[in-house]
This record gives C-alpha cells, sequence and structure tokens, in this order.
C-alpha cells in the first residue's frame, strides 16, 4: 500500500468524516493560533463543512486506508468561507468573466501535517478553477494557512476581524491570485 493519500472528489457519504476531519483539524492545529474560547465558537459558522461544495464537485478528500486524513477544494459561489449550518438561502453563483473564484476549507488531519496534503488540494483546485474559465483567486487565510497561500503567490488584500456568534472575533487573512 502507498503511503500517498489518494485524491479524489468528496462524496454526500464522506459528510460525516468530513465534519469529524474539520473538528480535529480546527481544535487541534489551529489551537496555535487561536484560543479555545475562539475556535469552539468559530466551530460551524466559519470551520464547518459546507455540502453546496460537495454536491458542485468542488470539494477534495484525500484518503489513506479508508480514512479521510485531508480535505479542501474551491468554489464558484459567492461565500468566501464558513459551513452552511446557518446559510438561509442559496449561495449565488460567480461569473469567471468578472469573478474571482473561491479557495474554501481546507482541513488536514494532525498526524498527517507537514506532508505536502495542502500544496496538493491547492494544486488540484487551482487546475480546476482554470479549467473552469476563473482568471483570479480569492481566499480568507487562518493565520496557520496563511505562509501555505503565501508560498503559492497568494498576497494578503486585507487583515480582518470576522464575528463570531458569542461575541468573539476570528482573525482572517484575505488573499489573492491572478492565475497566469
Amino acid at each position: 500500500m502507498s503511503d500517498t493519500p489518494e485524491l479524489r472528489q468528496a462524496t454526500d457519504a464522506d459528510l460525516p468524516a468530513l465534519e469529524q476531519l474539520i473538528e480535529t483539524s480546527t481544535r487541534t492545529l489551529l489551537a496555535r493560533h487561536y484560543t479555545a474560547a475562539q475556535l469552539e465558537a468559530a466551530l460551524g459558522p466559519v470551520f464547518g463543512v459546507d455540502r453546496q461544495l460537495v454536491r458542485d464537485g468542488t470539494y477534495f478528500a484525500c484518503v489513506q486506508a479508508g480514512e479521510i486524513v485531508a480535505c479542501g477544494g474551491w468554489s464558484r459561489r459567492a461565500s468566501v468561507y464558513g459551513g452552511d449550518r446557518s446559510r438561509v438561502a442559496a449561495d449565488p453563483l460567480l461569473d469567471p468573466a468578472r469573478d474571482a473564484a473561491r479557495i474554501r476549507a481546507f482541513f488536514v488531519a494532525p498526524a498527517w501535517e507537514r506532508r505536502g496534503l495542502g500544496r496538493r488540494l491547492l494544486a488540484a483546485s487551482e487546475a480546476a478553477i482554470r479549467a473552469a474559465g476563473f482568471a483570479r483567486i480569492e481566499l480568507a487565510a487562518t493565520l496557520a494557512g496563511e505562509p501555505l497561500y503565501r508560498a503559492h503567490g497568494y498576497t494578503v488584500a486585507a487583515r480582518t476581524e470576522a464575528p463570531l456568534p458569542d461575541g468573539q472575533t476570528l482573525t482572517v487573512i484575505r488573499m489573492a491570485k491572478q492565475l497566469a
């Protein structure tokens, strides 16, 4: 068996495993950058599964021995980040002729960090974005994710504080990249 996880599109059957991975990754890897209270408040509204990405076929899973060890993808929809639990209306489609595609929701299992899975997910996402006709990409990075995106040509557009349901905020970095 290879020690390189398979990269494939996520499916509805993966949703429970994706939710668990997102929760574990958030509580473990992001704890280096945010407080426990921030992370608890962010689970769901900021860090959660967006089923629309799975339905659109734009969300990927890295699978090793039947276990999802990383996930992430892109979107042709308006939302820049967040799970879909509190979304009340359809997330509108973007126009590749005028809008930027979105990189969305990258999470890695703690035992698999620093093994290039983020790079693989980003490369697959960028290839799909190009194939869909987009010329620009935008994303909202966590403090943990900023170095990955910076290393792949993304530039900081703004540092913002995303509001959380309990009145706290969470630092996110808006980044962008022009495709060649």
